[in-house]
């Protein structure tokens, strides 16, 4: 089993910074990254991809987050910028394996004050 683990959230006020870290515990080299969220009573969402390909953002974080990869670290990084109350979630890290399935690191809280 591989396992994900978070890390970075913490509690900002509005238009502050955060970077949130995701560390595998196996090789990341060939797989797709992510970070979703999931705030309370809502579904969870994509926040953003990365592969060899480029990258993919959420049309409600594009220009403010950036996603990164270190695979020599096994880690995935999201800079967010220009933080917001709406941006208040816990952020999951996912490695996408896609028949095989995927997995899920156990979040991190990010809130966000006004």
């Amino acid at each position: 089993q591989v396992h994900l683990v978070e890390s970075g959230g913490g509690l900002v006020q509005a238009g502050g910074s955060l970077r949130l870290s995701c560390v595998s515990s196996r090789s990341i080299t060939v797989y797709t990254m992510g970070w979703y969220r999931q705030a309370p009573g809502k579904q969870r969402e994509l926040v953003a991809t990365i592969r060899s390909a480029g990258t993919n953002y959420a049309d409600s974080v594009k220009g403010r987050f950036t996603i990164s990869r270190d695979n020599g670290k096994n880690t995935v990084y999201l800079q967010m910028n220009s933080l917001n109350p709406e941006d208040t979630a816990v952020y999951y890290c996912n490695l996408d394996q896609g028949i095989l399935g995927n997995f899920w690191g156990k979040g991190t809280l990010v809130t966000v004050s006004s």
